[in-house]
Parts: C-alpha cells; sequence; structure tokens
C-alpha cells in the first residue's frame, strides 16, 4: 500500500478573511499510485457538477464554487467535502464538528476573533447573536444529497481499493496572517504553512511510501532548502526541476517520500483538487461569519469576499464599529 496526498490553499490573495492551506491523503494500492484517481473512481466522481444525485464533483475550488451571487453558492464545494468526510464517519452537522474534524486548532485561535468565536454572543442593533462556530451544516447542500453521494463514493472506493485517510487544514487567521508575513514575506509564509502539513504527512505515513502533490507556489521553481528544513536528518534528491515540476524523494532508512511541485496541479491531481475544495470551503463559511458578523453592526452593508479592491470598501465601512469595539487593526485586515 501506498500513500498519496494533495495539498492546496484559499484566500492567499484577499485582505479580509483567513488563509486556509489544506492536505487531503489517500492510501492507494501498490502499483497503483501514478493512475488517476478520478479515473478510478469514474462511477461516483466528476469533474464537474452534475445532475446524477449520486456523483460527485471532485476539481478545483474556482470552478465549483458559484461566489456570493452565484446560483450554486457553495453547493458544490459543500457537497463533494461533506461526502468525503461522511466516507470517514458521520458528515459534521456544524462548523465546530467541522474544524474538530480538520482544523482542530482553528476552534482556540478563533476566540480571538468575535466575528468567528461562538462563546462570547457578538454584539448586534436587535441584541440578537451572530453567527459563531455553531453554524449549522450544510449551508447550501441537500443533507440526504450527500448522504447518498457519500454511499456512492464509498462503493466506488472499495472497488478501487482507495481509502480517505484524512483531511487536514491548517487555517490562519488574520493576525496570525499578519504575524508570520511580517517576520519573513507572503510566499515564504504560505511555504511555510504548507510544510506544517508536509510535516504531518510525513509523521502519519509510518513506513508507507508516500508522494505529495502541490500546488506550485507563483513562480517558485526551487524547493530543496525549505524542505530540507522540514525533513531534518534526511537524504534528499531532485528528481527535476522545470518550467512544470518540481520533484524531489526524500529518504530516512527505509522510509521514503516524493514531493512534487506543479502547475495546475488541482487539475491533475484528485487529492489536490479535494484540498482546493476543503481550503475554498472553510474560507467561505468563515466569510460567512465576518459578513454576519459585521452587518449586524453597520446599516446597509454590503458583504464582500475580501479582495483588495471591494476589501478595502468594507474595511472602510466598519471602521467606525471597529474602533468602538476596540478591534485592533492587525487582527482585522491583511497588511501584507
Amino acid at each position: 500500500m501506498a500513500l498519496v496526498a494533495g495539498i492546496d490553499e484559499a484566500g492567499f490573495g484577499p485582505v479580509l478573511g483567513p488563509l486556509v492551506v489544506s492536505s487531503s491523503l489517500f492510501s492507494v494500492p501498490d502499483g497503483l499510485e501514478g493512475e488517476s484517481m478520478w479515473r478510478m473512481l469514474s462511477g461516483a466522481v466528476c469533474r464537474r457538477a452534475s445532475r446524477r444525485r449520486w456523483r460527485v464533483a471532485i476539481a478545483d475550488s474556482k470552478r465549483l464554487y458559484g461566489g456570493l451571487r452565484g446560483g450554486t453558492g457553495l453547493e458544490g464545494l459543500e457537497r463533494g467535502v461533506l461526502a468525503m468526510l461522511a466516507c470517514r464517519g458521520p458528515a459534521p452537522g456544524s462548523l465546530r464538528e467541522l474544524l474538530e474534524t480538520i482544523s482542530p486548532g482553528a476552534i482556540d485561535a478563533a476566540r480571538a476573533y468575535p466575528w468567528y468565536s461562538n462563546g462570547e454572543r457578538s454584539p448586534s442593533r436587535n441584541g440578537s447573536p451572530l453567527g459563531g462556530l455553531d453554524l449549522p451544516l450544510p449551508r447550501s447542500a441537500s443533507g440526504a444529497d450527500v448522504a447518498l453521494a457519500s454511499k456512492a463514493l464509498q462503493k466506488a472506493m472499495e472497488q478501487a481499493g482507495l481509502k480517505l485517510l484524512e483531511i487536514r487544514s491548517e487555517t490562519v487567521f488574520e493576525g496570525e496572517y499578519n504575524r508570520l508575513a511580517s517576520a519573513s514575506n507572503k510566499s515564504l509564509m504560505l511555504f511555510d504553512v504548507t510544510c506544517r502539513l508536509l510535516a504531518r504527512l510525513w509523521e502519519v505515513a509510518g513506513s508507507h511510501r508516500l508522494i505529495v502533490h502541490v500546488d506550485r507556489q507563483g513562480g517558485r521553481l526551487r524547493y530543496l532548502s525549505g524542505l530540507q528544513r522540514v525533513f531534518e536528518g534526511c537524504s534528499f534528491k531532485i528528481i527535476e526541476e522545470d518550467a512544470d515540476q518540481s520533484a524531489y524523494r526524500v529518504t530516512r532508512g527505509p522510509k521514503e517520500a516524493e514531493v512534487r511541485f506543479a502547475v495546475n496541479c488541482e487539475d491533475r491531481q484528485l487529492p489536490v483538487a479535494l484540498a482546493s475544495m476543503a481550503s475554498k470551503y472553510l474560507r467561505e463559511l468563515s466569510m460567512e461569519l465576518l459578513n454576519r458578523f459585521w452587518a449586524g453592526l453597520v446599516p446597509d452593508l454590503a458583504p464582500t469576499a475580501g479582495y483588495y479592491a471591494d476589501g478595502r470598501r468594507f474595511y472602510q465601512d466598519i471602521q467606525p464599529a471597529a474602533r468602538q469595539l476596540g478591534v485592533e487593526e492587525r487582527m482585522l485586515y491583511r497588511f501584507c
């Protein structure tokens, strides 16, 4: 048995909301680690939304997310992520349960942000609570559809000999984002967060051969020095470094891993596409809480996706309320 993983992010460019970097990890029969998982799971998985309720779209999150004003909104992302997670156990029924499953560290970190946290009730004009980690799931998809899709996925994975071992996310909220980015730069910060997941995958893999596919980060071509910081005491071999892909072999005794950074990796590897979906899903749930919180304090506030121009508009609109609450700028707006 070999292990195949994918890593991708969502939220690297915006000025509001968290950066989320996720990994998905599958066990694969020996000799099939190079096969397309889309082909292996073709009876239950496709690359775009399907009218067949039992088929699940697993693809780059940008293709599936309908946006704030899209007709389907979160549905495509949500259905795929929750159906996959339901192959391992009960589907999360709230944002808190989702975080407990894939990003447990985010629960404590969220307490520093009233727009995300659930402990202290968020203030509002009419006194009613706004948002929080007990946000019920699913938001857009049908629970029945998620269950039906999960059953089809389970059957297809059993037939193919595949198994989802975990989805794991690093959720970097605004304050930590500013701290990490100011200590180096945005590109290095993203790689360092990615390395947290690489280190976990190396540990979880145990004695099994591990192959990790990572979407190439910007125009970066060489990753060896960064990998050497993560995998201390290991030997390294550069397999290739070119405009299309940078690949490395990591060994320590009998333990071995390959780490591959490739252009458009979410279109090449299903585990990367699933990681992209998990990252975007967590980020958009966080943005729902952020928009809901501030809309309860600022009349006629238009929601935002958090990207630069509209994020600046939103930030200026909420400034009086933020000052009244004593919110520090570094905890709300990403300056780097």
